[in-house]
């Protein structure tokens, strides 16, 4: 199972793996409180795309399209096989730390993520 949630929310016992999705290590948060298992910035958007984008809600649907040719390109493609590998196995809670929980990159990798896994 794939879901995801806030780094900032505490760790919940269906959470399963962990996993951290920015690029940034979020705002006054320590290692143990973030309780994440694997932080993989490489599955983050690019640091260009992430600043372009600044969270403004009207440019969720360019940034959608964006950050998911780049999630496709080849030298991600073994990052998400991983993950998915991962949810197959037990629960995998992909975390981020931007505050608007309907436009973040989390859930667009949410769903390239469901895409790949109905593929392989």
């Amino acid at each position: 199972m794939l879901r995801t949630k806030r780094v900032y929310e505490k760790r919940e016992p269906g959470d399963g793996k962990r996993i951290l999705v920015d690029r940034l290590w979020p705002r006054g948060l320590t290692r143990q409180k973030a309780a994440i298992d694997e932080w993989l910035k490489d599955l983050a958007p690019s640091d260009d795309l992430r600043q372009w984008f600044g969270h403004e809600p009207e440019r969720w649907p360019e940034f959608q399209r964006r950050y998911t040719e780049e999630l496709l390109s080849p030298d991600r493609a073994k990052l998400l096989d991983k993950v998915v590998c991962m949810a197959r196995e037990g629960n995998v809670t992909i975390v981020y730390a931007a505050r608007d929980i309907e436009h973040n990159n989390a859930k667009v990798l949410e769903e390239v993520l469901e895409s790949v896994a109905a593929v392989r």
